[in-house]
């Protein structure tokens, strides 16, 4: 085999090649879900994704006898080191063969660049962020993964603890079906959820000032959480916009307390179900395959969850009463819950005992220093 050679991309072939490697890795794993190309090429456009404008990324594409192996972004965000007082680069968006020499020369690429820079420690893999997907899949091999959660081949957890990176942190994914909840449980919760004046309703998904208060709420209660960097108003308007193509209105819930929103849960189908049929394109046919599986879909995911600190204990259990309520109406009876913080205590233990889930899904984020 000929040597191993990293090349930045710098033009629209070298992104091409960056965004289909995945099919070449995936090939015959009935469990990967494609991207949509689209989707894909807006997220690596500085003009056109707001991360871009903290942030510093750059491309990688790993060659050997003229075929692409591998891939890896590398990137630092300032908001994250800024408000973390830390010299953190990240990698995101890791792809490889099975070769550990390929996922060698990745890694030490990715080191390269982060010591360069003078940064202080490499954590990944961060596909942009704790706002973005994030970590290799651990535990749950078994069943594909939820829209907007990551997926990879076993073999590189092996690769990345070879190499010598350690556990940063590790990140749950919980599986519910609504028809084995109690729904007496749910009646008790929001009864004693009511009698302390607490309102639930729809967002206003298209009022400017209602997302604003969202997103105060969600930078409020978020801060305290590990690797959480804070929305800038671009990102959130830009995710908000994303989000409205898929959003379930009736999902798409805020609780009020004295008029005051006090907390917001997002749910969104499981759309993965309908894009696993389409191969990554939407046109000119997969449009159509898209709209008609997406009726079949009968699982949503917990997209995010931003309750103010001194009513968590009581809020998140009535918006997962709420959800699996109306979720059961409206035909979906499944539901994912993540991620979650290993050490988020409060769902994990307080809130996750009510619905009796499944832990179904463990994911890993690492990091070395430099």
């Amino acid at each position: 085999m000929g040597d191993i050679s990293i090349k930045k991309v710098e033009n629209k072939k070298d992104l091409k090649k960056f965004i289909m490697l995945p099919w070449k890795i995936y090939k015959g794993d009935e469990n990967w879900v494609p991207p949509l190309i689209m989707d894909m090429k807006e997220r690596f456009n500085p003009k056109k994704n707001p991360y871009y404008e903290h942030a510093d990324v750059e491309l990688f594409i790993a060659e050997r006898d003229g075929e692409t192996v591998g891939r890896i972004a590398c990137h630092i965000d300032h908001n994250h080191n800024k408000f973390h007082n830390e010299k953190a680069a990240f990698f995101g968006f890791f792809e490889v063969i099975k070769d550990y020499e390929v996922a060698k020369a990745l890694f030490d690429h990715a080191v390269k660049w982060g010591k360069k820079k003078g940064m202080e420690f490499l954590r990944g893999p961060m596909s942009f962020g704790t706002n973005d997907e994030c970590a290799f899949l651990l535990e749950g091999y078994d069943s594909p993964p939820a829209v907007m959660m990551p997926y990879n081949p076993p073999y590189y957890q092996e690769y990345i603890e070879r190499y010598g990176f350690k556990k940063a942190k590790d990140l749950y994914a919980y599986f519910v079906d609504f028809r084995k909840v109690d729904d007496d449980l749910f009646e008790k919760i929001k009864k004693k959820a009511f009698n302390k004046n607490f309102k639930i309703r729809r967002i206003r998904l298209d009022d400017p000032e209602e997302a604003e208060r969202i997103k105060d709420v969600y930078n409020s209660a978020w801060g305290g959480n590990w690797g959480f960097v804070p929305l800038t108003e671009e990102e959130f308007l830009y995710t908000a916009k994303q989000l409205r193509k898929i959003v379930i209105p009736d999902l798409a819930l805020v609780a009020e307390r004295e008029g005051k929103i006090v907390g917001f849960n997002l749910c969104i189908p499981d759309i993965n179900q309908a894009l696993k049929k389409i191969n990554g394109r939407l046109f000119p046919f997969g449009i159509f395959k898209f709209l008609y599986y997406s009726r079949k879909i009968r699982t949503v995911r917990g997209l995010t969850l931003g309750i103010i600190k001194k009513y968590r204990y009581i809020l998140g259990p009535l918006f997962y009463s709420k959800i699996g309520e109306i979720s059961k109406k409206k035909g979906y009876f499944n539901w994912e819950i993540g991620w979650v913080l290993e050490d988020n205590n409060i769902v994990n233990n307080a809130i996750m005992r009510k619905l009796n889930p499944k832990l179904y899904k463990k994911y890993r984020i690492f990091a070395k220093d430099l």
